[in-house]
């Protein structure tokens, strides 16, 4: 117990955060009837989730190391469980939107913490097989999401998508508590909550523009002035973050191409890799007819193919340099989506199969290295800075791919469909259109939908993968030193050690 259950314990909590980014995607069609939820409300399900997880990465680490990484830990997950009971009840959409952004509050403090906590009680051999366990928990958490989600809603019913969390986090707590030791970063680092705030105030201005811009469209009055809030927030944070003593994201670093080029790819690989999955889900379900469970199995061909070319790439591609991975990574993805774009109203799941598998090879090319490739991009010194910004922009680009993804696909069903019907169709209500329209008008609308906001993610990922190959160069440290393909520098024990501790599925 004492050797291997800080281990367990931190595990614990890593699936239950990444696994409450994707179990709830082939839910969605469930919840919208059981709470006459609308397209927009199931993107913020969604959308609440991740945006607070990406909102607030940063803010509750650099937070963590002030008051206690152990103790904030706890904290998130008490308040993850809280907050999962409070999904599980949920009356209405309102109720479940905010509740899920209380999750991903308390995701963030339990992400946030995670590796420090592995760091600070594993040390050398030991340390690399703790971090490769926590590797693996966190690709199976993601590859069993929708999975999951479908048995538990063909089974008890969507609530005990959340409900099942409650025993795990009573258990992490128990453990956590018992055999994990508390741990602080270093001294007189103050906690930057004005950053914090106007980088959430961005992210969550953003994302709510392109929201909106699926109901009222991109050149709306309020939807310009809140892209406009955006960018103040942003250039509010800017300003901030170039006077904070403990910056939560150096501006600098963006003046670096590798670093910019890195956090270009890992935005734009969550967006286009999985942010149309929940749409493609609906359609499953409420166009094709598959259950939650046949529906989520569908999704197993990006999963597998992920973890093949992952296992097998960290030894076949060992000394490859980082942007050719993660540059080709993308491009696959991008072909991937290109392939998953002629459906038609005479389409069936098999259509997406040959883009699923694309995406997933490019998936198990991009998420090993790219953390990687963003350490090596900073000083030693900056390395956890890079660890998190990276995170946060791969839940920031998950977040903006789901709002922009059903923009997109609302857009073009309006060619074939009234607003309120294409709105209603592609928040999964295609029962309560098959009266006035037929069979065949709904589902040529769906693929039109889906086959413009795979386009589109495949253009996220083609201009993504174009970045990281133009800008990302393995750099040679002075004295000769040379870098693994990892991005770490042989030579510096420091920077070996911190790399693969910021690997996340």
């Amino acid at each position: 117990m004492r050797t291997w259950g800080p281990l367990t314990a931190v595990c614990l909590g890593t699936f239950m955060l990444l696994l409450d980014v994707t179990i709830a995607v082939v839910a969605l069609p469930d919840m919208a009837r059981a709470l006459d939820a609308s397209l927009s409300d199931l993107q913020w399900v969604m959308d609440g989730y991740a945006l607070a997880l990406a909102a607030l990465l940063l803010g509750t680490g650099a937070a963590a190391d002030v008051l206690g990484r152990r103790r904030v830990h706890v904290a998130g997950v008490v308040l993850f469980a809280v907050a999962s009971l409070l999904c599980g009840l949920a009356s209405g959409p309102g109720m479940l939107v905010a509740a899920r952004a209380v999750q991903g509050v308390g995701a963030a403090a339990m992400f946030a913490t995670t590796l420090p906590l592995l760091g600070s009680v594993y040390q050398g051999r030991r340390r690399s097989v703790a971090l490769g366990v926590w590797g693996a928990v966190s690709g199976a958490a993601a590859a069993v999401g929708p999975v999951l989600g479908g048995v538990l809603t063909d089974g008890p019913g969507w609530r005990w998508i959340f409900f099942v969390n409650l025993p795990v986090s009573v258990a992490a707590i128990w453990l956590t508590l018992r055999v994990v030791p508390e741990s602080r970063g270093a001294r007189g680092r103050r906690v930057d909550w004005t950053g914090t705030v106007t980088f959430a105030a961005f992210a969550g201005a953003v994302t709510y523009g392109a929201v909106r811009a699926g109901a009222h469209g991109w050149t709306e009055g309020t939807t310009l002035a809140w892209f406009a809030c955006g960018v103040l927030a942003l250039a509010g944070f800017v300003a901030v973050e170039r006077r904070a003593a403990d910056p939560l994201i150096d501006p600098r670093l963006f003046l670096k191409p590798a670093f910019s080029g890195v956090m270009a790819g890992a935005l734009a690989f969550n967006a286009a890799a999985f942010g149309g999955m929940a749409y493609t889900s609906i359609w499953l379900q409420t166009i094709l007819g598959m259950s939650p469970v046949r529906g989520g199995l569908v999704f197993l061909w990006l999963s597998l193919a992920s973890f093949v070319v992952a296992a097998a790439g960290g030894r076949l591609l060992h000394g490859v340099p980082p942007r050719i991975t993660i540059g080709v990574g993308l491009l696959l993805v991008a072909s991937g989506q290109f392939c998953m774009a002629f459906l038609d109203a005479g389409s069936s799941a098999a259509a997406l199969v040959p883009g699923l598998v694309l995406v997933g090879v490019g998936t198990g090319l991009v998420s090993p290295g790219i953390a990687g490739a963003a350490l090596a991009a900073v000083p030693a010194e900056r390395a956890g800075m890079a660890g998190g910004a990276v995170n946060t922009f791969r839940q920031l680009g998950y977040a903006l791919g789901i709002a922009v993804l059903g923009t997109v696909l609302t857009s073009r069903m309006q060619d074939t469909l009234p607003h309120d019907a294409a709105h209603t169709l592609a928040g999964g209500g295609a029962g309560a259109l098959r009266d006035a329209f037929s069979e065949h008008t709904l589902r040529a609308a769906f693929a039109t939908g889906l086959n413009h906001a795979a386009v589109a993610a495949g253009l996220t990922a083609l201009g993504g993968g174009i970045l990281v190959l133009a800008l990302v160069r393995t750099p040679r440290a002075a004295g000769g030193a040379v870098t693994d393909p990892a991005g770490r520098t042989l030579t510096e024990e420091k920077s070996e050690r911190q790399t693969p501790a910021m690997r996340e599925l």
